[in-house]
């Protein structure tokens, strides 16, 4: 009888467990601990990419002495694009609102990555939609600001949460602009033989 996949998800991110857990995929959490930057002269995709790959390889490089069993790692990375320029999480208070202020009435690119690394190496696939958010008053950008939900959020918006009420066209993916696109994910993991719909609870 084959040895049951482990598969460990390369993320800190709560949205993205919750993602696997809709699709019933059984999985144990180990974040990566890199650096997430963009390199010089590197484009928005190929970043996003870069990064997801790196997160899946470093934690089944850490993985590797306890090879004992099959191990599956998964990461992921998500980028808001604007006008060429790539929009990470706010700095700070100032920063934040100028995202907003930037993406009010107007339409941009989420760019969502996601890899698989096992033993024979690392295999990825990309999600980009289109939003368009309606315009936001600099009294709804502060208020919304003040509520928390934007300060760990790439481009200062969650579309999950209270920030979906900007959001006035998706034209893609709603789980990869949430940060891990599940019809790449589940062809990923279905290459990789991990059952969907199968964990229990």
């Amino acid at each position: 009888m084959a040895a049951a996949v482990r598969l460990i998800l390369a993320s800190a991110s709560p949205r993205r467990a919750q993602l696997l857990a809709q699709i019933g995929v059984t999985h144990e959490i180990m974040p990566a601990q890199l650096i997430e930057r963009r390199e010089t002269g590197e484009s928005i995709v190929a970043c996003v990419q870069r990064l997801a790959e790196s997160k899946a390889r470093q934690v089944r490089e850490r993985l590797r002495t306890a090879e004992r069993e099959p191990v599956l790692v998964l990461g992921a990375d998500t980028a808001v694009a604007l006008d060429g320029r790539m929009l990470g999480k706010p700095r700070d208070e100032r920063d934040g609102l100028e995202m907003l202020a930037n993406l009010s009435a107007r339409t941009h690119e989420v760019l969502s990555a996601v890899a698989l690394a096992d033993a024979g190496g690392v295999r990825s696939a990309l999600s980009v939609s289109q939003v368009r958010l309606r315009a936001i008053t600099p009294d709804e950008a502060a208020r919304y600001w003040a509520s928390g939900e934007p300060h760990d959020k790439a481009g200062a918006y969650a579309i999950q949460g209270r920030g979906a009420i900007f959001v006035q066209t998706l034209q893609g993916s709603y789980s990869g602009v949430m940060g891990l696109p599940l019809f790449e994910t589940a062809w990923l993991l279905e290459q990789a033989g991990v059952p969907l719909w199968g964990a229990s609870g």
